[in-house]
């Protein structure tokens, strides 16, 4: 299990990752097959941010009633 340090240290990885690629992406041809790997990219890495913010943030209690 990861510490929440290690967690919010991985997010601000992911979140410096992010902003580069959304730079190269807004350089990027958008017809071009570069630009259809970076959003490809930039989806994932939003998936990985989500899913650590939901750890950090993880929701206590019963979904079933």
């Amino acid at each position: 299990m990861r510490t929440e340090n290690q967690i919010r240290s991985k997010i601000n990885e992911l979140t410096m990752q992010k902003k580069s690629l959304v730079t190269r992406l807004e350089s990027a041809r958008p017809e071009g097959a570069v630009h259809t790997s970076l959003t490809a990219q930039l989806l994932r890495l939003e998936d990985m941010i989500s899913m650590l913010e939901w750890v950090m943030n993880e929701p206590s209690g019963s979904y079933h009633m």
